[in-house]
């Protein structure tokens, strides 16, 4: 069972009723519909939550952390970024999704400005498979289209990924590195771009396929049983005495 934390800010659905209308369980309730499995152990969590919603227990007890934020970056406690961010090092998984690129933690587990190019033009996006043997691309056809969504655009300042998945294009003629994975310290970590607040990105098939591929991809891997060692079938050995000192004639 991957016990699966999902975060979100939980701000526009509060404040638009276009995004509620979209979202009336939230963004993270949509997510938590969309992904539900046998094998997910799933709760959620917001800001306005006490330690919003990530409390020690909560993060020691989360396998993947998937993580949605966009108004709301700089309203996260500082001691809560440290806190996941050391559960990451630690190997709890985390699955960032679209403006998360920009949050606290996502920052902090990158090391870079995070920063990139963004246009909201009601465009279609084209996400492309570029690495079809990987885990999280599973059930994907070669691409797989978002009839509208936000653009993001090259340059997008973060690290080499470890491997890239997936690659956007959009009607503009942009493209960019929509699906990235990272290892910090025993942590799996997964960026995957699409998700502004006012699509109904989170419905759809492809989306929440690639997302529930990823918590399986991130979920560390179960500790392995310390390894006996078996009896040796030869008989052990008599020591060997040790040399008597010469005496030293005088």
């Amino acid at each position: 069972m991957i016990r699966v934390t999902i975060w979100n800010e939980y701000s526009h659905e509060l404040r638009k009723e276009k995004v509620a209308a979209i979202y009336p369980r939230g963004i993270h309730g949509a997510i938590a519909e969309g992904i539900a499995s046998s094998d997910f152990m799933i709760r959620t969590a917001t800001l306005a939550e006490p330690e919003h919603g990530l409390t020690d227990d909560v993060l020691q007890n989360t396998d993947v952390l998937i993580w949605w934020g966009h108004r709301a970056h700089e309203e996260v406690d500082d001691a809560i970024v440290d806190k996941v961010h050391a559960r990451v090092l630690n190997g709890m998984g985390f699955i960032a999704l679209h403006s998360s690129h920009y949050s606290k933690v996502f920052r902090k587990l990158m090391g870079t400005t995070c920063s990139l190019i963004w246009r909201v033009a009601d465009e279609k996006e084209r996400l492309w498979v570029v690495n079809p043997g990987h885990p999280i691309t599973q059930g994907i056809d070669r691409y797989f289209e978002l009839e509208q969504e936000e653009m993001y655009g090259e340059f997008f300042d973060i690290p080499e990924p470890d491997e890239l998945v997936f690659m956007s294009w959009f009607q503009g003629g942009e493209v960019f590195r929509s699906g990235c994975t990272f290892r910090r310290g025993r942590g799996k970590i997964f960026y995957f771009r699409p998700g502004h607040e006012t699509y109904p990105t989170f419905h759809n098939e492809s989306v929440l396929k690639v997302i529930s591929n990823g918590v399986r991809w991130a979920a560390p891997e179960p500790e392995q049983a310390p390894r006996s060692v078996p009896p040796s079938p030869h008989p052990a050995l008599e020591p060997v005495p040790s040399e008597k000192p010469v005496k030293s004639s005088n």
